[in-house]
């Protein structure tokens, strides 16, 4: 229990995480198809403005910009060779804002998807894909990240990969996957086939859940699914701020901060003890978030009719568990909002 987010899960009841990457980069200017984490180098103002908006906004947990710093990502800009450096100097900066906090607060190391399909159905073997995730993990530690933080992953194989190079690193982790598919992820996995893929790892994160997704009710629709499997460790629910519109060549969110405020106290409520947003989640968003989690009392377990009520209707009928749910589709994993 020597590391921060351990002690803290031992004596708060809940954990406020941070919210988007992708959708505040692209506020500040960033474009489509550039390489957020080459920013880490080449705009580090932007990245410490970053951090220090999910800090401000009252998050205790916020993840790095190298969710898409592997070598696989990398390559698509020529920037393979500079894994290691650009993790490290995204952590660091993240290392800069937390010391500065004036309270306890987590440096997650993001680790995104490779992007590539896991053997047998593509090319990517199980001990490239965890070499890829170590060279991540490595820079990550040298830059002073608190934890290793693996999310949107959609397939077994590259959890149970990424879980192994968090063992190689000697660093703590937690890991979430995005249930996108009629309530599993594109590669098939339900809430509870997670649940079980969690259980029998032998370097086992310290809190798993969901993250991304379609919207925020369809995210509480699979915490309510973990939860019902019965886990033994902490979960995360990192839902999107409302549904994406493609508005004026942009992707919007329709989530407002009174919208994401019901949603916190539903996850708080649901049996979620790591909370925060994804795509679309802005520091406005954030600070309704803390504000509710800290003023309303905790109520009873929600009913999806309630889930539906206060957040809107599902994206599909089935949880992903019924003899309807169809099987997951191949789809190159994209990057966190």
């Amino acid at each position: 229990m020597s590391d921060l987010l351990s002690r803290l899960l031992v004596s708060r009841d809940w954990l406020m995480a941070d919210g988007a990457t992708g959708t505040n980069l692209f506020n500040m200017g960033l474009t489509a198809g550039e390489a957020p984490e080459l920013w880490n180098v080449d705009k580090p103002e932007n990245i410490r403005s970053l951090y220090r908006g999910a800090v401000e906004a009252g998050s205790d947990i916020f993840l790095t910009n190298t969710f898409g710093g592997n070598a696989s990502r990398m390559k698509l800009h020529n920037a393979q060779g500079r894994v290691r450096e650009l993790n490290r100097i995204g952590a660091a900066l993240g290392r800069e804002i937390a010391d500065a906090a004036g309270r306890d607060v987590v440096v997650a190391g993001s680790m995104g998807p490779t992007g590539e399909i896991m053997a047998p159905m593509g090319s990517l073997t199980h001990e490239i894909a965890v070499e890829m995730f170590h060279e991540q993990a490595e820079g990550l530690k040298e830059g002073g990240a608190d934890v290793l933080w693996v999310e949107t992953i959609s397939a077994a194989e590259e959890f149970r990969a990424a879980a192994e190079a968090c063992a190689r690193a000697g660093m703590p982790w937690c890991g979430t996957m995005s249930f996108d598919t009629a309530g599993r992820t594109m590669m098939g996995l339900t809430s509870a086939q997670m649940v079980a893929l969690v259980d029998k790892l032998a370097h086992p994160p310290l809190a798993f859940g969901a993250n991304c997704g379609v919207g925020a009710a369809d995210l509480m629709r699979t915490v309510l699914g973990f939860v019902a499997a019965g886990p033994e460790r902490p979960i995360i629910a990192k839902g999107n701020a409302g549904i994406p519109k493609y508005h004026d060549g942009h992707i919007h969110y329709d989530g407002t901060p009174e919208l994401m405020a019901e949603y916190a106290v539903l996850a708080r409520d649901a049996g979620a003890t790591i909370i925060g947003g994804c795509c679309g989640t802005m520091p406005e968003h954030l600070k309704a978030m803390r504000a509710a989690l800290e003023t309303r009392p905790r109520g009873p377990r929600p009913t999806l009719d309630e889930i539906a009520a206060k957040l809107g209707g599902f994206s599909s009928a089935s949880d992903g568990t019924g003899e309807e749910a169809g099987a997951g589709r191949e789809r190159r994993g994209r990057r966190r909002g």
